[in-house]
Formats: C-alpha cells, sequence, structure tokens
C-alpha cells in the first residue's frame, strides 16, 4: 500500500495537465544516489554540506554488493551450455564493451578539469602534436560511436499491473534492471484493462500504475525509468485493415521523448493512451494495437504519419532493434491440455498456433463466464505474439509469463540439488534464461517425470513454468500424417512409405543425414536395408531437421512369430539437424515432440555411441537406458514400463545389437 500510495502523489499532476513536462518532473528516472547534496546555511554564516539523508556511504556500499551478487547470481543459475554463451556474446558483449569503454572516456573527460595537467601532458604537447589534437577530439567522436551503438530493446506489455503486489512489482523491476546490464533495453506499456470504466478513472488508474513501475525499476538502479508522454497518435484506419504491417489507425507520431529515454538508457514507461491526430484529443487505445505501433516505428516499417526529428533521434532510431516481445500477465502463458505442464512451454507458430486457437476458442464458448475470459485472453496473448514476430526477424522471440515468474528469486531453501530431476532447476528467471540462452527455462520435449509440482504465487500445486517461449518457428511435414493415418506395423502385401517418393525429396533427406552426422551415406545400401520396412518420416522446415523411423523384426524370428506384428520394434533410425541448426530455434526438440506425442505414443526407441556427446540430450528425454555388453552402444526408449515386459525389452535390446550400418566409409561408428 505504501508504494501505491507514493505512485498515487506522484500521478496526481498528470492527471490534468498531460505534458511531456510534468510527466518528467513526476517520474522516477533519478535514484536516491543520484540526488544531488543539500545546503544549509548557519548562525555564523558559513554553509554546512549534507550527505544524502537517505541513507549512510557503507550501507549504500552494501546494497550495491547485494544487489551486484544477485545480479551475478541470477546469470550464473542460468543453464548456458558453449554454443548459448559463444551466440549471446558475439551479439551483445561487443555493444557492452563499447558502451563500457565510450563511459568511462566521458567520465575522465568530465571529472578532470580543464586547468589541471598531467604531470607528463607538456612533453606530449610538445613533442606530439598529432596525439594532441587526436585528445581534444576525441569526446566528439566517442558520442558519435554512441548513437551509431546497435541498441537492443524489448517490448514489454504489462497487463494488469494493478493486481501486483510491491513486492513483486519490485522483483519485475529489478529484472528489467538486470536485462539492461546485459544489454537489452526495455520499453513498458501499461496496460490496466479498463476498457469498461470512464476515461477519468482509466487515465488515474494507467498514471498510477506507469509511476509504480518506474519506482519499482528506480528501486534498483541508476539510469532507472521514465513515465513519458505518449509518442502514439491516432487516426482513422482503414476500413477492412486488419494487417499488423499497417498502422490500424494508430502510429508513432512523436517519438523526442522516447528516443531520449533509450540515448540515456533509460526505460521508458508508456500508458495506453494516444492523441487524435486533427485536435491532440488523448483517447484510449488498444496495448496490443501500441505494442505493434511501436514495432514498426523501431523496424523501420512505419510508413504513415512519420514525424520531422532532430538527426539524433533519426539516429537512435535507426540504430534500434526490436530484439525481444515481453507479456507480462498474471495468466501466464499458453495453455495446452496434452502437456504434463498445463502450458505450452515452447510454442512454435507455424506448426502449433492453428491448433492453439481452436483450444482457446472451444474452451471460451463452453467455458463459465471467468473461464472465458480468461481462455479469450490467452488467445489475445497468442495473436499479438505473432503479429508482432511476423514484423521481427526469424531469430527474434517472445516470452508470455507471470509477474512472480519474472520475480522468481531463489531462497535459501533452494539451493539443495535433486538428482533425480535430470535437467530440470528451479529459481532461472525467464526472462534472464531466454536472454541467454534463446530457450524455454524446461525443454518442450522433456518427459512428464522430469518436472517436479512446485507452489505458485496463488498457493496451488503446479508442475514445471508458467512460461511459454514463442517463436514463429519452422512448419512440420509428416509422412503419413498421423492424424490422418496412425502409425502401425505394416501388414502383409501392404505397400508402405518409400524414400524414392514423390512427396519425399531425396537429395535434400540425404544432404541433412550427412550435414548433422558428418559422414558420407551409402544411399543405395540404405535404401536397400529399410524398403517395406519405413514407419514415417517427420521434416522440419526446409529439410532444416529431420527423424526416419522404421519398424525393424527382432533377429531370430521364425515361423509363426516372424509374421507377427505385435513382435515389431518401432525403431528411430536417423535422427538429424543441419549443423547450422543445432542449438537454436528449438529444431530437435519440435522433431522429438512429434516423433513421441503425434507418431510414436506408446514409445520407441533408439541407440547411440556410448561417448556421444548427444547422450546428455537422449538421457534427459527417455524413460530409460541400457549400456549394452561388449558393443560401445547406449540403448535408449520412451516406452512406458518396457522394463517389466520382458519379452519386449528382449526385442528391444537385439534389434538394438543386430542394426546394420550403411555408410559409406564402410566404418561402425555410426554417430
Amino acid at each position: 500500500m505504501t508504494m501505491q500510495h507514493t505512485a498515487w502523489k506522484r500521478a496526481i499532476p498528470n492527471l490534468n495537465t498531460p505534458s511531456t513536462k510534468d510527466l518528467k518532473r513526476i517520474n522516477g528516472s533519478n535514484s536516491l544516489s543520484s540526488r544531488p547534496a543539500r545546503s544549509t546555511a548557519n548562525s555564523g554564516g558559513y554553509s554546512i554540506t549534507f550527505a544524502s539523508p537517505y541513507t549512510s556511504i557503507s550501507k549504500s556500499q552494501r546494497q550495491r554488493k547485494i544487489l551486484d551478487r544477485d545480479f551475478f547470481m541470477s546469470v550464473l543459475e542460468t543453464s548456458v551450455t558453449k554454443r548459448d554463451a559463444k551466440a549471446y556474446m558475439n551479439k551483445f558483449v561487443p555493444v557492452l564493451e563499447k558502451k563500457g569503454a565510450t563511459g568511462f572516456k566521458e567520465r575522465a573527460t568530465q571529472t578532470r578539469p580543464a586547468s589541471i595537467k598531467l604531470p607528463t601532458e607538456e612533453a606530449v604537447i610538445v613533442d606530439a602534436p598529432v596525439v594532441q589534437q587526436e585528445l581534444t577530439q576525441a569526446p566528439k567522436l566517442e558520442a558519435d560511436v554512441a548513437i551509431q551503438l546497435p541498441l537492443y530493446v524489448a517490448l514489454v506489455k504489462f497487463r494488469a499491473p494493478q493486481e501486483v503486489s510491491d513486492a513483486t512489482l519490485n522483483g519485475v523491476g529489478k529484472t528489467i534492471g538486470q536485462l539492461r546490464k546485459l544489454g537489452l533495453i526495455s520499453i513498458v506499456v501499461v496496460d490496466c484493462g479498463l476498457s469498461g470504466q470512464n476515461e477519468a478513472v482509466q487515465r488515474q488508474t494507467a498514471a498510477i500504475q506507469a509511476n509504480r513501475i518506474a519506482m519499482a525499476i528506480d528501486n534498483y538502479d541508476a539510469p532507472g525509468a521514465r513515465v513519458i508522454d505518449s509518442p502514439l497518435s491516432i487516426d482513422m484506419p482503414t476500413k477492412g485493415d486488419t494487417s499488423p504491417f499497417t498502422s490500424r489507425g494508430l502510429f508513432v507520431g512523436n517519438s523526442n521523448d522516447l528516443m531520449a529515454a533509450l540515448q540515456e538508457e533509460v526505460v521508458p514507461i508508456i500508458s495506453s493512451f494516444g492523441y487524435t491526430a486533427d485536435d491532440c484529443a488523448v483517447k484510449s487505445v488498444n496495448a496490443n494495437d501500441a505494442i505493434l505501433a511501436l514495432t514498426r516505428q523501431l523496424s523501420g516499417l512505419q510508413f504513415l504519419g512519420q514525424p520531422v526529428e532532430d538527426s539524433k533521434s533519426i539516429q537512435t532510431s535507426r540504430s534500434a532493434e526490436v530484439y525481444r516481445l515481453v507479456i507480462l500477465d498474471p495468466l501466464g502463458g499458453i495453455p495446452a491440455k496434452n502437456r504434463a505442464t498445463g502450458r505450452h512451454l515452447f510454442l512454435n507458430l507455424e506448426q502449433e498456433l492453428p491448433e492453439v486457437k481452436n483450444e482457446l476458442i472451444a474452451s471460451a464458448s463452453s467455458s463459465a463466464n471467468d473461464s472465458s475470459i480468461d481462455s479469450l485472453q490467452h488467445l489475445d496473448n497468442a495473436e499479438l505474439a505473432r503479429n508482432v514476430l511476423s514484423l521481427l526477424p526469424p531469430t527474434s522471440s517472445a516470452v508470455i509469463t507471470t509477474p512472480q515468474e519474472v520475480a522468481n528469486e531463489c531462497g535459501p531453501e533452494d539451493n539443495g540439488v535433486d538428482w533425480a530431476l535430470v535437467g530440470t532447476r528451479r529459481g532461472q528467471n525467464p526472462l534472464i534464461h531466454s536472454l541467454l540462452t534463446d530457450k524455454p527455462v524446461h525443454s518442450s520435449s522433456l518427459p512428464s517425470e522430469r518436472f517436479r509440482p512446485v507452489t505458485s504465487s496463488s498457493g496451488l500445486a503446479q508442475i514445471g513454468s508458467l512460461t511459454t517461449l514463442v517463436k514463429r518457428g519452422m512448419p512440420l511435414t509428416v509422412f503419413p500424417d498421423p492424424r490422418v493415418t496412425p502409425w502401425k506395423p505394416p501388414r502383409a502385401g501392404e505397400r508402405g512409405l518409400n524414400l524414392t517418393d514423390p512427396c519425399i525429396d531425396l537429395p535434400r533427406l540425404v544432404n541433412l543425414i550427412e550435414d548433422s552426422f558428418g559422414r558420407k551415406l551409402d544411399v543405395d545400401h540404405y535404401l536397400k536395408r529399410i524398403h517395406g520396412n519405413l514407419a514415417g518420416i517427420i521434416i522440419a522446415g526446409e529439410y532444416e531437421g529431420g527423424a526416419l523411423l522404421t519398424w525393424e523384426k527382432p533377429p531370430g524370428l521364425d515361423g509363426s512369430e516372424a509374421d507377427n506384428s505385435s513382435r515389431l520394434v518401432p525403431y528411430l533410425d536417423k535422427f538429424a539437424v543441419l549443423r547450422k541448426s543445432q542449438g537454436a530455434g528449438g529444431v530437435a526438440d519440435i522433431v522429438f515432440n512429434a516423433m513421441v506425442r503425434g507418431c510414436f505414443p506408446e514409445g520407441v526407441c533408439w541407440r547411440s555411441r556410448k561417448d556421444n556427446p548427444v547422450n546428455k540430450w537422449y538421457f534427459e528425454r527417455s524413460r530409460g537406458s541400457l549400456k549394452l555388453n561388449d558393443m560401445n552402444w547406449t540403448m535408449f526408449w520412451t516406452t512406458p514400463r518396457l522394463a517389466l515386459d520382458g519379452q519386449k525389452f528382449k526385442d528391444y535390446e537385439s534389434v538394438c545389437r543386430g542394426i546394420e550400418p550403411s555408410w559409406a566409409d564402410n566404418k561402425r561408428i555410426v554417430d
């Protein structure tokens, strides 16, 4: 309540005069540590300068160490692979290094008075006039470089912040500050969701909540946040305009305050209001449309109502790049009925969005009032993610999560390690984790046994995370389609699928296998070996990843057993991902999920070399494994309770022992 009351007092001037100056006057862009000292005059006529009245120096230093420790812990708790770390460092570290160097040189120039000279300065001036000229011009060059640096931006839609407690909001502000330290600055759009209220109440609530968010960010670190006047302009929308590439009657008309904040690395806070283009009247706007307008502006796709800006703002706008969309919603990620967590941990829009929309629409039409509203809100979030990502490069992504998970901190009781849960951890911040790895907190292809129940902020038990990582993704092609023709063992005399069928691009498939394994495939031998027992094939994207699955007959069957289809073993013969796509984009998870959920839900087995570095990934996703004696193979399976069925277990093992390799080098090292 204290934070709400303070934000209310700060927001009051903004209600009557919504000008930029007033908003700057009431915002929380200055932290306590940056406020000037006070001076008072005593009876003797001389002045006494007091330090900050809010904290002692030692306490401030202790607080700074605590914040730095929390920041490092948030980063270290993230499970980052070598490939993930390299991808992050290639993109963000050069920017951070240049910013650090620029800041250091600017501070050195500002803190040394012009009248003070270093002991060796005279010699430098006399002996090297060229060096002197470079030194005097350095500040200008650094200023130019600062403008030209790439600026990575996260667009954050914060829905219903009035429902979030002060403690949680402080945690959210802390995370936003940590993202800025990691090179990603946020633009926050406040969505109070009060469309049924009158406009005065909407503006008052939005002003209070915007200042609460600004205060929460200010509490973490300078330069803090700034509540800016809305840069949005409202025009008459074109009839039938539904494309995210067009304005929909809303565009960025005045971006000066927004660009000024980004130049100073201050987090801009924007309420869901805009100004009409004809008479500058303040009107409420849809928060999703506001996010889309900002995306078009920062992506260079706004062609309507281009404002006249100064050269510095134009350069900043051109250097800004929307890297991530974040939707903070108390409802959390996109629900899923067929997931152990009840949520889509990873959402491949190209493949799964139609199914998600159908499920949410059906849920909204058949549920009670509250559940129906929740389903429609989830659908709204999914549509926003799709529209924004359609304007951004394919590498961009969206994170839909709850404020509670973003504010999550690992307490002392969470320091124990549960060795039974391979590949899962608690306490990982979804925003920091996704920035460093570009992956969900928990892999979407993990079996349900890999998640343990945790207590949510509402006190209810939940399994895993409520966060959804959304990507544009790639289409998925499965032959035959298991939704139409379920994968079953072939019958005698029935023609099955072959790799030479017109629906399969065999040269691209061979290239995928050879690129992934780093070996030449003996195509003729391979086609002969799997002819007649090919169960199906899964292709991700344009042959960026794939899996070939077969029905294998255990060796030694004769008589009636040889024709018994129930003895055929479902076998993963090839699992391949192009090297350029390995570890990124979730290609492997997309293919694996299609295999275990749609194609072989009753289970499948495969083998891998014992020293294969991919085995860690296999161990996490299988239900069991067995190192085969006298062979350099490890057998994996996803079949439930396989160890209880002795005959089936023996069949699985005999198949994994007897598969003959089909490599052109004739070596018996398959992987």
